[in-house]
């Protein structure tokens, strides 16, 4: 497995603490930025991801900012991501079950770096539980089929 991994730097404070995950499960982490705290725009990134997770380059992708929600709403704007904001774990958990989200989001300024790893994990050991949510699912990518051209 292939994950793309990106941040502003309100969100560079919870990279590492996603890294570490990752490498000790061993999954391959693309590091898209940014690499150091000087400021910068937060959509540069979450295109770079959601390009990444849409081309299938990588398997899914995690994102970070200040709050999550500017990083999520960019991530959005590409075709067939379904990136969630989550500053817990249930969030994390139900965005995978329920949803199927292909990237998981996350605020450096509401969350610390134990619970982001604690909500990695949980987002990656959760299976889309599929059934009825399928067919929701399918209603996302209808929208997006109607509205991009």
């Amino acid at each position: 497995m292939k994950i793309a991994v990106g941040c502003d730097h309100g969100g560079i404070n919870l990279k590492p603490f996603v890294e570490k995950v990752l490498k000790d499960r061993g999954i391959e982490m693309i590091d898209m930025g940014c690499f150091d705290t000087d400021s910068v725009d937060y959509p540069d990134y979450a295109l770079k991801v959601a390009e990444a997770v849409s081309q299938r380059q990588v398997d899914k992708g995690v994102i970070l900012c200040g709050t999550g929600i500017g990083i999520s709403i960019a991530a959005n704007k590409v075709k067939g991501i379904r990136a969630a904001v989550c500053h817990d774990t249930f969030t994390a958990q139900m965005c995978a079950q329920h949803n199927n989200a292909n990237i998981l989001a996350m605020g450096g300024r509401i969350i610390d770096g134990e619970k982001a790893a604690e909500m990695v994990k949980i987002w990656l050991d959760t299976p889309f539980e599929g059934g009825r949510h399928t067919g929701r699912v399918a209603k996302i990518s209808e929208i997006e089929n109607k509205y991009f051209k």
